[in-house]
């Protein structure tokens, strides 16, 4: 493959994807208390869930990958490409973006490496990764990859439905306010990135017609280029959405996955949702 695609673990791609279009993932890290892991190489997704629901208490940390890290990366699978294309989570929610693109500066006497900031994460960010990897697969250049990813990031969409908002305002993401709005009685708060923030979009009551809001919000975006549906530990709601959603979106295109320990820090257990690609306007 001419051209390589390097991500980060918060991608959320499945391990057959991910070797299907040889992409090169950098982990970022995990801790709980001065156990320290690489998310998806050192701790599976089920070790992680485990832990968290076991260590209550002790909320893990995440941190983002060094300039180093991404500099030995990119040093080992720059003889075998004309260009590195790396893709990562919004800068507005890791430093990671910022270490690649130190250490794709200091390489650029020897590569050329294009550091796009997906403005978003999860599988929003894996889809935008899978397309990408598809046309380095095709012979695209650097600049033709990096245009069209660029193109389609105002048109990428992750939202899904928490079991509690605990996990989000204990991560620094929300504000104690709304993380107290999302814990009420039967209530599931349907949260989504805006501008690589994430914020609660609406509060519904139960766990069905949470399900048919995340469907409506899918169908309001008309036709998709891409569709992921992905979950922490509630494979059935999943599954459930998935079986809903194919009736508008091919399911051998539909991705299945689940949050790795990176998202699932921020997410908590029991969620599920949709990352989508609309078919931009011509």
């Amino acid at each position: 493959m001419p051209i390589r695609i390097v991500t980060d673990s918060t991608a959320d791609l499945p391990k057959h994807i991910i070797d299907d279009l040889q992409i090169t993932v950098v982990p970022l890290h995990v801790y709980f208390g001065d156990e320290a892991f690489l998310d998806g190489a050192t701790i599976s997704k089920d070790e992680f869930y485990r832990r968290l629901a076991a260590h209550r208490a002790t909320f893990p940390r995440t941190a983002a990958p060094s300039a180093g890290e991404f500099t030995d990366v990119y040093r080992r699978i720059k003889p075998d490409t004309e260009g590195i294309v790396s893709i990562h989570l919004s800068p507005r929610l890791s430093a990671t973006y910022s270490a690649a693109v130190v250490a794709a500066e200091a390489l650029a006497p020897e590569t050329r490496i294009s550091v796009v900031d997906s403005t978003t994460a999860s599988l929003a960010l894996g889809l935008l990764v899978m397309h990408a990897a598809t046309l380095a697969r095709q012979g695209a250049d650097v600049d033709e990859i990096v245009n069209s990813v660029t193109s389609m990031t105002p048109h990428t969409r992750f939202f899904g439905v928490l079991e509690t908002l605990e996990y989000l305002h204990k991560g620094g993401r929300i504000g104690a306010a709304a993380a107290f709005l999302g814990s009420m009685l039967h209530v599931k708060p349907i949260v989504g990135l805006r501008d690589g923030v994430a914020h609660p979009i609406e509060r519904v009551r139960g766990r069905q017609q949470a399900i048919e809001r995340v469907i409506e919000r899918v169908d309001s975006h008309g036709e998709l280029l891409h569709l992921a549906v992905g979950h922490t530990t509630d494979e059935q709601g999943m599954e459930v959405l998935a079986t809903r959603l194919s009736r508008g979106f091919p399911r051998e295109r539909m991705v299945h996955a689940q949050c790795g320990a990176t998202l699932g820090t921020y997410l908590g257990p029991g969620a599920f949702g949709v990352a989508l690609i609309e078919t931009a306007p011509c």
